[in-house]
């Protein structure tokens, strides 16, 4: 009835085949109050989308590594992430207990997402990866890898980032 009219028109609106408008509906409910980004490595050849909030809340670390290769990211759910291209242009660096995954561009070098000690179910994002227009704030927290379990065990929030 009605609403398969409204169905076919949206559709065609949107120029969308069933299945694209189908997870586009099913993207706006489930991730409600969350805004899609995208963004990608410096050439190109991996690209992903996340949903987070367009405030950002971005951990500055100061462990060797994020120090190092200057290692701000936002933390998000597993469910929250994919990766749209270039699964086998990425390479993985790991050291110490090697839980993180240092994921990165073969390419380009640049590391847009990774698997965090902290959160190892969800992502690191690197917010300056992310495409323009859809971020409107940053906030930055401090955090101190350099004593990684106290500052992990003392962090209020931090383990919980990346449940749905």
């Amino acid at each position: 009835g009605a609403q398969s009219g409204r169905w076919a028109a949206f559709q065609e609106r949107h120029r969308l085949s069933c299945e694209e408008a189908a997870r586009l509906l099913l993207d706006a409910y489930e991730f409600r109050g969350l805004v899609k980004h995208t963004g990608g490595c410096h050439c190109g050849a991996v690209r992903f989308e996340v949903w987070a909030s367009a405030d950002l809340h971005v951990f500055n670390c100061n462990c060797s590594i994020c120090t190092k290769k200057q290692n701000r990211h936002f933390i998000v759910p597993a469910s929250r992430f994919k990766l749209l291209k270039g699964a086998d242009n990425l390479t993985t660096y790991t050291f110490n207990t090697h839980r993180a995954q240092h994921t990165f561009c073969k390419t380009c070098g640049v590391q847009s997402f990774y698997t965090p000690r902290s959160n190892p179910d969800g992502y690191g994002i690197a917010p300056h990866c992310l495409d323009d227009g859809t971020v409107q704030t940053i906030i930055t927290e401090d955090i101190n890898g350099k004593e990684w379990e106290k500052a992990v065990k003392e962090h209020k929030t931090i383990r919980d980032m990346s449940k749905p």
